[in-house]
């Protein structure tokens, strides 16, 4: 303010200055006079300059003193103002840090933990796999030596084919270790007792048989490819299954106490299936009379033999059927005779009944014609009872 009030001072000066050097002489001053006041007015302005000059020297200066207190005042609110707010922010980077990291150190266990678990878990299963891999192991090795042995291959088939048995037919319908041939040692494992004339029976002879051997050297033969060691093992395979049917044939065949044919059960439909493809149980059914059946074939035939049993025993107990269908029809001609005799008394008592009515009606209307007024009640009671009695004799 006092520099502004300064500035407008020496301008003042200046423009009086001015304006006096603009003047037109006066005519009574002479030059000298003129010079005078001229070198006066000069040294007066040099003075009012460095006076001027001094005072907004020293007003700048105390301004810039006062700015610079200023700033100063207000580059340490600034800094204070900062250094609070980096504490701040630092407090709370270090707050939000420190749960982050609490919250990545759970997220992490948790994950870990349950990761721990399905690891735990997964190596349970594998240890449990590879213990039931070592008992499967372990099994199919003894099934490959069980399998080696033909008595033991022999007593498979036989309890596959009991167990089928036991299933679908009756004990009675069936044995076991069946002498079929009479004064004959050789028994066969198991026989189906069929009816026969009257009262004896037919025995049907059933051997299981499974040539392992022959019959995995055919299934090695078609995975290796070589149709020569294919043609070789379906020769030998052919020439086993023969073999067995020609045995059944001759050791447990004998009509009539056998029927004609017998069954040859092989315990597995792979090898079932090969001897039908090849055409060797229509050779064994057309040389030997030997019917080669499987698992599911040997169900299907135990269904169809038990179907026939159930038509001979309907058969059997024919005449009995008809004696009670005898009996009934006599029974039922001597009901519709009293069923007769019992509508007849009913048509009686119902006929009885309507006559009884009807005289009744006719005796009351014939009394109500001949009086113009009712009676007491004792009085129309006798005169009714009379009238009914009369009715009767009449």
């Amino acid at each position: 303010m006092e520099i502004a009030t300064l500035v407008l001072a020496a301008l003042a000066c200046v423009f009086s200055l001015l304006a006096l050097l603009r003047r037109p002489p006066q005519s009574d001053l002479s030059g000298e006079d003129l010079e005078k006041v001229r070198q006066d007015l000069l040294a007066e302005i040099r003075q009012t300059r460095q006076e001027l000059s001094g005072r907004v020297m020293a007003g700048m200066q105390a301004g810039a003193n006062q700015t610079e207190q200023k700033l100063e005042s207000i580059r340490t609110t600034m800094e204070v103002r900062l250094n609070s707010m980096q504490a701040s922010n630092d407090r709370r980077l270090n707050e939000m840090r420190q749960t982050v990291d609490e919250k990545l150190q759970k997220t992490l266990e948790d994950k870990l933990q349950k990761s721990f678990g399905l690891v735990s878990q997964q190596l349970e299963m594998v240890y449990k796999g590879l213990g039931e891999m070592r008992t499967l192991a372990a099994g199919v090795g003894d099934l490959k030596k069980v399998l080696s042995n033909v008595k033991t291959r022999g007593i498979l088939g036989e309890i596959q084919l009991g167990a089928i048995l036991n299933e679908i037919l009756a004990p009675e319908q069936f044995a076991e270790n069946v002498a079929t041939v009479p004064g004959s040692s050789e028994r066969v494992e198991f026989a189906l007792r069929l009816p026969g004339d009257g009262d004896g029976q037919v025995w049907l002879p059933i051997d299981a048989k499974f040539p392992s051997d022959a019959y995995s050297a055919l299934l090695a033969a078609y995975d290796l490819g070589d149709r020569a060691a294919v043609e070789t093992a379906a020769k030998e395979l052919d020439k086993r299954i023969r073999s067995f049917g020609k045995d059944i044939h001759d050791k447990y065949i004998a009509p009539p106490h056998t029927t004609d044919f017998g069954v040859m059960f092989l315990p597995v439909e792979g090898l079932y299936a090969e001897v039908v493809r090849r055409g060797i149980a229509e050779r064994l059914q057309r040389e030997y009379k030997i019917v080669v059946a499987g698992p599911t074939t040997m169900a299907a035939l135990l269904n169809s033999l038990q179907m026939g049993f159930r038509t001979l025993a309907i058969q059997k107990r024919s005449s009995e059927v008809w004696k009670v269908l005898a009996s009934v029809k006599a029974e039922f001609d001597t009901f519709g005779q009293a069923l007769a005799q019992a509508q007849n008394r009913l048509n009686q008592a119902s006929h009885e009944l309507e006559n009884l009515v009807g005289v009744r009606t006719r005796q009351i209307q014939r009394k109500l014609r001949q009086v113009t007024e009712l009676p007491a009640d004792s009085d129309a009671a006798t005169m009714i009872g009379q009238g009914a009695l009369e009715e009767n004799e009449s």
